[in-house]
């Protein structure tokens, strides 16, 4: 959309017509210490040449994963992204869409929703997803919003440690002025005790938050955790990767109430931290309390297949009070990413894409763990991450690494809600099937001295 600049007469014109005399009579609602008071300190013009010149400059500072050898976790990763995702996402009828206010008339992009609805449903083993949220993190705020609807009870949420620091800071942000609980459960071992689970867990708890693989990597006992959720009556939230799905057991067949996921694994690719892809499924039984929208197949006037939006929960929809979300819009363009790609692997090709991550990892591990001062923090199975103790110095080990050309991490300081020793002395390094075993090799051989 071009950017047109209003002349003086137009912007007196339309201060005439709302009835104010100046652009700062407008502003007279924002207490004047937030205000600017004087000019903007831009830089002299340049011409289009030497425009594009500097922001030409500023682009080649940026440096990708795609010139770099990245081990980076904790939520984002680096893995392959098919040219035909790029290809099908970039189409016009798909990249300029936004959202279907007037749903009917969006046949197209209703059908890719409603295409990635069912396979994630086919992924998670559960009965409903609904169109896509925002990304991972508020996808737990809202699963546990969902459980508190579905069990009316609004007072408590129980929520491993082992969970991503992020998720439960949004989860505490989206708490803080309701008279809601968070009760974290510490995980000094990498994975959740069940006695100390299960003594947290009364009837007053609307759900028990797990993540699978967990933040540290290390793989939680899902059905046991699921059992004990249910004995006192409430509800199991599972937050998975979805590439693990590719081997590990589908949450839906241990347990899981309400799945949630950060759908970036799926043909999306880091992009500085965003925009990303937020995953919600659940049980048939709670479809009613789900957030945000669902797309149904249904049969026109003609008996011709259509979509519609079947269930639109959104304050814009409906009446506030009666709203099961203030989520604004679904990831249409990240979630027709995510069906591109899991239609384009299928079954067979997502389980060779996590079998390569799960060896890969565990080769990384046995390397690293063969230099001196360096082990495994945690003694727990793992998929595809791992967190390592560095004896002499996480900060000199993350250095050195990053000196030769490799980034891993992140440095568990980072998260100020996680435990001592495991903050202060761990290294998380996270291997996907992009890494080869001559990295692996090179990683271990640039650290073996830091």
């Amino acid at each position: 959309m071009s950017y047109l600049f209003n002349t003086p007469q137009q912007t007196q014109e339309m201060l005439a017509a709302i009835g104010v005399g100046s652009i700062g009579d407008l502003l007279e609602q924002i207490p004047e210490s937030l205000r600017l008071d004087r000019e903007l300190d831009l830089p002299a013009p340049k011409s289009e040449l030497e425009l594009e010149q500097h922001v030409r400059s500023l682009a080649g500072q940026n440096v990708t994963a795609t010139r770099r050898s990245c081990f980076l976790g904790g939520g984002a990763y680096d893995h392959f992204v098919p040219a035909v995702v790029d290809e099908i996402a970039s189409r016009g009828e798909f990249y300029t869409a936004y959202t279907p206010y007037q749903a009917e008339a969006s046949q197209g992009s209703l059908q890719a929703f409603f295409e990635f609805q069912t396979l994630i449903c086919q992924l998670t083993g559960m009965d409903v997803s609904n169109a896509s949220l925002y990304e991972g993190g508020t996808a737990v705020s809202e699963a546990a919003f969902m459980a508190m609807r579905v069990t009316n009870r609004h007072d408590r949420v129980v929520v491993l440690g082992s969970v991503h620091p992020e998720f439960r800071q949004i989860l505490h942000t989206y708490t803080d002025h309701l008279p809601c609980e968070i009760v974290e459960i510490r995980c000094p071992d990498g994975v959740a005790d069940l006695n100390l689970v299960k003594e947290q867990l009364d009837e007053k708890t609307s759900c028990l938050v797990v993540q699978q693989p967990n933040f540290f990597g290390c793989l939680e006992d899902v059905q046991e955790l699921s059992d004990l959720a249910h004995s006192v009556g409430a509800l199991s939230v599972v937050s998975v990767d979805p590439i693990s799905l590719g081997m590990l057991e589908r949450p839906g067949n241990l347990g899981a109430d309400i799945v949630v996921a950060e759908g970036q694994p799926l043909g999306i690719p880091l992009q500085y931290g965003g925009p990303y892809l937020g995953i919600l499924a659940c049980r048939n039984e709670y479809v009613r309390k789900i957030p945000g929208r669902i797309v149904s197949l249904a049969t026109d006037r003609n008996g011709q297949r259509c979509f519609v939006l079947g269930l639109q929960t959104r304050e814009q929809h409906i009446r506030r009070e009666k709203a099961t979300s203030n989520i604004c819009t679904n990831q249409g363009l990240l979630a027709l990413r995510a069906t591109i790609y899991m239609s384009l692997l299928g079954a067979d090709g997502l389980g060779q894409v996590a079998d390569l991550c799960c060896r890969k990892a565990h080769y990384a591990a046995e390397q690293l763990t063969a230099l001196d001062g360096v082990e495994l923090m945690f003694a727990q199975p793992f998929f595809k991450e791992f967190v390592l103790r560095v004896g002499n110095g996480a900060e000199r080990f993350v250095g050195a690494a990053r000196e030769a050309g490799f980034d891993i991490g992140p440095l568990l300081t980072r998260f100020d809600t996680l435990e001592d020793p495991v903050r202060s002395e761990g290294v998380l390094v996270a291997v996907t099937e992009c890494r080869s075993r001559d990295e692996i090799d090179a990683l271990r051989d640039a650290v073996q001295n830091a």
